[in-house]
């Protein structure tokens, strides 16, 4: 069991900010299925691994581990592009839900928590995601690439999350994410991360990443509500063993 030792005094957290690929919405590797498509379109072959180790960043991260500087000023656009139209067209209609999101942002709603989405993908998917989650009415605001110069790892997308929020600063909230570039921009917002291994990301690189915590998913984090929900978002990790 993990436990921790709450290092300040104030409120509790006000607010918890969800990434959605991966944290909500089981697609990942259909993420990874249409930027291979489209970076093979251009002759450019990878495999699972060599997407998911980038998965979580948005074409502007995403794109640069890949091509040079040349080919992303030449044809980049177009790529992204191209993924954009395979991902929606082919596997957008397969992403389904985690179990258990609803009943989640149920329980934090019934404790005035105020809840934000903010993901690295297109508004478009966001929309989607959104419908066959359900949750529209209990989140506050969702913010997309769209709304953000730079996608994850920097920090605007939720730096844009935060500014809607009610009067809230960077320490009244929590995010809950699953790649290490979610804990990596979180931090560079001044926020804290909770992480779940549901996207295929191993526990030591969540934590490497600045994770407080690693989770299972979304259905783990509601089981175990009690462990984490009181605590505030500013706050250490005094000891852990695996999670799983």
């Amino acid at each position: 069991m993990t436990t921790y030792t709450d290092d300040t005094t104030g409120l509790l957290f006000k607010a918890v900010i969800f990434d959605v690929d991966g944290t909500l919405v089981d697609s990942n590797d259909l993420h990874i299925e249409a930027w291979r498509e489209a970076f093979a379109h251009y002759g450019i072959s990878l495999t699972y691994e060599d997407v998911h180790a980038h998965i979580g960043k948005g074409g502007d991260q995403l794109m640069p581990a890949f091509l040079s500087k040349e080919q992303v000023d030449k044809f980049g656009a177009e790529l992204e592009g191209l993924r954009i139209e395979i991902f929606t067209r082919d596997y957008l209609p397969q992403a389904r839900p985690f179990p258990k999101v609803r009943e989640l942002f149920e329980r934090l709603r019934s404790d005035g928590v105020q809840i934000a989405l903010a993901t690295s993908s297109k508004e478009v998917e966001l929309e989607t995601h959104l419908q066959n989650l359900g949750v529209k009415d209990l989140v506050e605001y969702a913010t997309s690439a769209d709304d953000a110069e730079h996608s994850k790892p920097e920090p605007d997308i939720f730096e844009a999350a935060l500014a809607r929020l009610d009067d809230l600063s960077a320490d009244d909230v929590l995010v809950i994410g699953d790649t290490p570039y979610d804990a990596i921009a979180a931090a560079k917002a001044g926020m804290r991360t909770i992480a779940l291994s549901s996207g295929g990301f191993m526990e030591d690189a969540l934590r490497d990443a600045g994770a407080i915590a690693v989770f299972i998913d979304v259905a783990d984090l509601l089981e175990r509500y009690d462990e984490w929900a009181g605590l505030r978002a500013s706050i250490s990790l005094a000891t852990s063993d695996t999670n799983t």
